[in-house]
């Protein structure tokens, strides 16, 4: 009797150990990227990326064309700076499998564009000013949400990185007294239209791609895990 209560005793607590086990296992999982990356890091990687092949280019402009001293230097900083952000996401991008994009998207290169054909040098700051000011303005909330939120370390010392940058380019641009901020888009959490155009769920679903778990998975293993344990205690004690 002694025997068969040592042993049924242990099939309880193997069972309770696996349960109890189960939710701790999915949430230190740590598969490979880049399947388990999230909606919100892939959305990081691809925003910065492309942030910076229009950035770099129109604070190259910025730094010949600009009328005003104070524009030509933030033109140049941001240029410069962009291009060492740009190696840090790349170099991030290839440790992980990432495909980055390669040239602007078609609304940057518009703005570009509206650089180029500016009427006049004054006229240029504006735009450059206002444009690049918008576009930090957009990414900078993106950037904060994926670096609280991310599972992989190789996402979170990017977006520690571009924090940094994209921070001190608001701080640059806004020092050139060309900012109209009544013109500026309204702040809102970066959305995700297929989790409800909700940050929060798409951190969620990122959470989820991160962990190889979902919470089925979870349940299911807790309740196979406690009928285990017990099934063995019945069969050890059941009438005979």
């Amino acid at each position: 009797m002694t025997r068969r209560y040592l042993t049924a005793l242990t099939a309880v607590l193997v069972g309770l150990a696996l349960a109890l086990g189960a939710p701790a296992a999915a949430a230190n999982a740590q598969p490979a990227a880049p399947a388990q990356l999230g909606a919100t890091d892939l959305a990081l990687f691809n925003g910065v990326r492309l942030a910076g092949l229009w950035e770099m280019p129109a604070g190259q402009m910025a730094a010949e064309r600009g009328s005003a001293q104070r524009v030509r230097e933030v033109g140049a900083q941001i240029a410069a700076e962009h291009a060492e952000l740009d190696q840090i996401v790349v170099d991030g991008a290839n440790k992980l499998g990432v495909q980055l994009p390669t040239k602007p998207s078609a609304t940057q290169q518009k703005w570009l564009d509206e650089m180029r054909g500016a009427a006049s040098d004054r006229e240029f700051d504006r735009i450059f000013v206002h444009r690049l000011r918008a576009a930090h303005g957009v990414i900078f909330p993106v950037i904060g949400a994926v670096r609280s939120g991310t599972r992989n370390d190789v996402v979170r010392q990017v977006a520690e990185a571009a924090n940094k940058f994209v921070l001190n380019h608001l701080t640059l641009l806004e020092s050139t007294g060309l900012v109209r901020y009544g013109d500026l888009p309204p702040a809102v959490l970066p959305g995700d239209q297929q989790n409800g155009g909700s940050l929060q769920g798409a951190t969620l679903a990122g959470a989820t791609a991160g962990s190889g778990f979902n919470s089925s998975d979870v349940w299911i293993i807790t309740i196979v895990a406690i009928v285990a344990g017990i099934g063995g205690t019945w069969r050890l004690f059941r009438p005979r």
